[in-house]
């Protein structure tokens, strides 16, 4: 049987020479050879069709199920965190008094995914996380020409510039940006975001996906990027971050273990620098001004 046809774009499968590690979504067939895009990382492989094994339904029912539960501890933990957060805010807004109702503004967040299906899962992490996004799809190498009349027309004060990447061993070492799929136009992506508004504080951009260029991205002018260990990250891992910005003061830092924390990839896979939070806070609370009653 031509091994051909036993595939279809789509497919849930893994790899036989990786001992089955990763659970991949066929992105495309040509040739003999499949395009794979993790189904919850955010990596991006070759495979040739016989490497390939087709993964049962109740298998991928066990893997979406111990995904689900990861996913949900992460979220109780950034919710712990959060609810902290808040009783700080809600303290020094109020000078300790309880009556005092004020009114939030959340930054306004841009988030650039190369994945529409990824694209899809953060916007409802962020809505459910009570953060609006401009959530926009874009192939990977069309970012840094795009990115100019996007912050033009959307004026973000957060940035989320992500997709797949992959690092091989093959075309160079880990230094050496050409060995990797995507980082050389996440790097780019930074940059043209950094001409435009130059300031960390004032465009807090996270970049990079699986086995990212970290070094390149953060010299770039990125916030926060992967992969500082070159593994696999988590699809939902830069909402988490944008979310720890979002919902920190603009009079507080954030100490970047504080960020990494509560995210599924952790230390290995995330990193950045010292940034200030985006959150502002004023009064009074007006209950009929809706633009004014960002309550999170």
């Amino acid at each position: 049987m031509n091994e051909q046809y036993k595939f279809s774009v789509g497919d849930l499968v893994t790899r036989k020479s990786y001992g089955h590690d990763v659970l991949f979504r066929i992105a495309s067939l040509k040739e003999g050879e499949g395009s794979l895009h993790g189904e919850e990382v955010r990596l991006i492989a070759d495979a040739p069709l016989t490497d390939l094994v087709l993964t049962e339904e109740r298998d991928v029912k066990k893997h979406r199920q111990k995904s689900k539960e990861k996913i949900e501890n992460s979220y109780r933990l950034f919710k712990q965190d959060y609810l902290l957060m808040k009783e700080k805010r809600d303290y020094m807004v109020s000078d300790g008094y309880k009556h005092v109702e004020f009114f939030q503004i959340p930054p306004r967040v841009l988030h650039i995914d190369g994945d529409p299906i990824y694209l899809k899962k953060c916007i409802h992490l962020y809505e459910r996380l009570g953060l609006q996004v401009h959530g926009i799809h874009l192939l990977e190498k069309d970012m840094p020409f795009k990115i100019p009349e996007l912050i033009k027309k959307i004026q973000p004060h957060m940035m989320t510039i992500t997709g797949h990447d992959s690092f091989s061993g093959r075309k160079g070492d880990k230094n050496d940006l050409r060995a990797y799929r995507n980082s050389k136009y996440f790097v780019e992506a930074v940059r043209e975001a950094r001409k435009m508004i130059p300031a960390l504080d004032q465009l807090v951009i996270f970049a990079g996906a699986c086995q990212s260029h970290f070094e390149s991205l953060i010299r770039a002018g990125a916030n926060f990027a992967s992969s500082p260990s070159r593994i696999n990250i988590h699809a939902l891992d830069p909402v988490y971050i944008v979310a720890k910005v979002a919902f920190t003061s603009f009079m507080d830092k954030i100490n970047v273990w504080d960020v990494l924390r509560n995210t599924l990839s952790g230390e290995k896979g995330l990193g950045g620098i010292e940034t200030k939070g985006l959150l502002r806070t004023g009064m009074p609370y007006i209950k009929s001004d809706k633009t004014l009653n960002n309550h999170v």
